[in-house]
């Protein structure tokens, strides 16, 4: 099941980008080879720092994903108003960040995005950083408009559905991006043995 979710990955990113890949894929192929991890080097073809998607911050900022580069991104997808899974995403991330060595921990930049973009304006997504005391750097709040939030799902195979004004039925996965925005892992469930994941941070962290 994880395999093929990350075919549907690939063939997600794929799609949005061949477009934009015609008329340069020969020259690219061999660049995109050579490719090394960290802030200032090639972005690669498959990696999330390609999307053309803008976002705003818990303090009101706007960025572009690309400016996460050089770091490793652990992300999960989130609403402020939920009362029944979020939290335990909340936790998991949190659970996930305890285990990540001292010497490591600069280079993990958590990330949640918003699928409820309307309800979490920054204002909301600031008061809900403070309230699980997520307030240093290295937390991170994103809203987007509908439409790239919904790309965005779609490119990390997280399903989302409003059930009511205020609720959304959601997948509950964590994913693992390296240096350069490529997926490296994912973890789905809630509650469940974080160990592979802890492991792949450590690993990919320099």
């Amino acid at each position: 099941m994880k395999n093929f979710r990350y075919v549907i990955i690939m063939f997600a990113l794929a799609t949005l980008f061949s477009c934009n890949n015609s008329s340069e894929k020969n020259t690219d192929t061999t660049e995109t080879a050579k490719v090394k991890k960290g802030e200032g080097e090639a972005i690669p073809e498959m990696s999330i720092y390609n999307l053309p998607s803008n976002w705003t911050t818990q303090n009101g900022e706007e960025i572009e994903l690309k400016s996460l580069q050089g770091k490793v991104v652990v992300m999960v997808m989130i609403y402020t108003t939920c009362k029944a899974a979020c939290p335990r995403l909340v936790a998991d991330m949190r659970n996930i960040e305890k285990q990540i060595p001292d010497e490591k921990k600069d280079d993990v930049q958590y990330v949640f995005v918003s699928i409820d973009p309307e309800t979490d304006t920054p204002e909301k997504l600031k008061a809900f950083a403070k309230e699980n005391e997520m307030e240093d750097d290295k937390w991170l709040f994103l809203r987007g408009t509908l439409g790239d939030t919904r790309e965005f799902a779609a490119v990390l195979a997280v399903n989302y559905k409003q059930i009511s004004p205020m609720d959304f039925s959601h997948s509950n996965i964590i994913s693992v991006f390296d240096q350069n925005g490529e997926m490296a892992h994912q973890q789905e469930g809630l509650g469940v043995d974080n160990k592979e994941t802890v492991q792949a941070i450590i690993d990919l962290a320099e």
